[in-house]
């Protein structure tokens, strides 16, 4: 953690709940909690050595989060952000294409390709930061690990995603309702999961090069 490590950092919340709830999680920390949209949020200028986003800069605007990251960092300073998501690698748990079936009864099945590509192929965002101009080529790192969930922990996970919490309640109940059962039904009651993220980190051009 960079306050751990004894690094001042500033975060931009976009709700007070939000923002009430990190400065619970972070007292003690030399740390700044402001509300607000981070697109719209008028922080100084060049201040920054890194500006970093973790699970949500895909929230962000894309006509506008490159340049706003560029315009909060030093020269020399590194934009950097990934998102958590479900891994498909060789061999994951096979409850997940099972599942699929109750989906596609609900009205709420898989779009593409079953299965989602595995980790090593899922597309990453190097093209959107390189097509900004704004920084330099970036690097990626890509991580997968597993968790194993009961029925109970499961069902709260899905409960944080908004496609769950926006389904009708009927379709939600059933759906729930089947993994519980599912689970339940195998002799270690407990599904593996698979998560993957890929860390972007591109270094911030400056003026002078973008000027040429």
């Amino acid at each position: 953690m960079l306050l751990e490590r004894g690094f001042r950092v500033t975060c931009v919340e976009l709700g007070p709940r939000l923002a009430e709830q990190a400065r619970r999680n972070l007292a003690g920390f030399p740390v700044e909690i402001h509300v607000g949209a981070f697109e719209d949020w008028a922080g100084p200028p060049e201040r920054f050595d890194l500006v970093y986003a973790a699970t949500a800069w895909h929230w962000l605007d894309p006509d506008v989060r490159f340049g706003k990251a560029h315009e909060l960092l030093r020269r020399g300073g590194s934009l950097a952000f990934w998102s958590a998501a479900h891994a498909f690698p060789d061999g994951f748990d096979p409850f997940f294409t099972d599942i699929q079936a109750v989906y596609d009864e609900i009205g709420e099945g898989y779009e593409d390709c079953w299965p989602p590509p595995p980790p090593d192929r899922t597309p990453d965002e190097a093209d959107d930061i390189r097509s900004s101009g704004l920084f330099a080529e970036p690097a990626l790192r890509r991580y997968v690990w597993t968790r194993a969930y009961t029925a109970d922990e499961y069902v709260a996970l899905l409960d944080t995603f908004s496609g769950h919490l926006s389904m009708e309640e009927s379709k939600r109940a059933r759906l729930y309702a089947e993994i519980r059962r599912r689970i339940a039904l195998r002799d270690e009651p407990r599904v593996l999961r698979h998560w993957q993220a890929i860390l972007h980190v591109a270094r911030r051009l400056d003026m002078a090069h973008l000027d040429m």
